[in-house]
């Protein structure tokens, strides 16, 4: 891992590979090491031609984890994604996030619009816009003193999952609330870069894709089939798809 400084803290990145830049951003509770090392991302990539650039959000993985809720908006995270690019001297990039990033990918598209050549939203849909449910459950069982009292299912998957990466549970908590702003349908129409969306057939917290891509004036959805939110992120299918849609919106 590599380091940088933005907004007081400091973050840390993967580089690797040559060629057009691919800015990769993990997902809630996840890292660079779980979202794009583990499930083959950053192989796939950089065995295609790409540069692979993997930050850890603040609150995850090897970056500085606050426990203030009022530092996890998705503006404020769009923002390291931005620095990391002046950090790395890179103008635009290809930008693929996976479900809470993929609202940060949305957030940057639409405050650094410049930075952001074209969009993989992974793992979120129509969820972008409508919500993808109560989060509060979540924050609870982050904190529950007994894991094994935890009886919503959503809440025990992602406490498994932060125990499991020896997460810091009190980041994560301050994180999920404040980190799921919501885009308005009218501000997803404001993205006018090339969009792919996909998300599992199986997956109950992205919402449809195809009601997602349908908001902006060049977004495409793809089904990512028999996958759930977890499971689609290393998918054949969606890393063929990606891979097409990134060959066909060269930099």
């Amino acid at each position: 891992m590599q380091f940088f400084d933005n907004d007081g803290l400091k973050l840390a990145y993967l580089d690797e590979g040559e060629g057009e830049p691919v800015l990769l951003i993990h997902g809630f509770a996840s890292s660079s090491l779980y979202n794009w090392v583990q499930p083959g991302w950053m192989q796939t990539l950089t065995s295609a031609g790409y540069r692979a650039i993997a930050i850890d959000n603040r609150g995850h993985g090897q970056s500085d984890k606050p426990h203030d809720k009022a530092v996890y908006t998705p503006t404020l995270m769009a923002g390291d994604a931005a620095a990391l690019l002046d950090h790395l001297g890179i103008p635009t990039a290809h930008v693929m996030g996976y479900s809470m990033g993929a609202r940060i990918s949305a957030f940057l598209a639409l405050e650094h619009p410049e930075r952001v050549h074209d969009l993989v939203f992974g793992g979120l849909g129509i969820g972008m816009v409508e919500g993808a449910g109560d989060w509060s459950p979540i924050a609870e069982a982050l904190m529950s003193a007994d894991p094994e009292a935890i009886t919503h299912p959503r809440g025990k998957m992602f406490r498994m999952f932060a125990d499991k990466t020896k997460s810091d549970k009190i980041a994560l908590a301050a994180c999920v609330i404040t980190s799921k702003e919501e885009i308005s349908a009218e501000n997803m129409g404001r993205i006018t870069q090339p969009t792919l969306v996909a998300v599992g057939t199986k997956d109950d917290i992205g919402g449809n894709p195809q009601d997602l891509a349908a908001l902006m004036p060049h977004g495409e959805a793809i089904d990512i089939p028999g996958r759930d939110h977890m499971l689609a992120v290393g998918d054949k299918v969606f890393k063929q798809a990606v891979l097409d849609f990134l060959k066909r919106h060269k930099i």
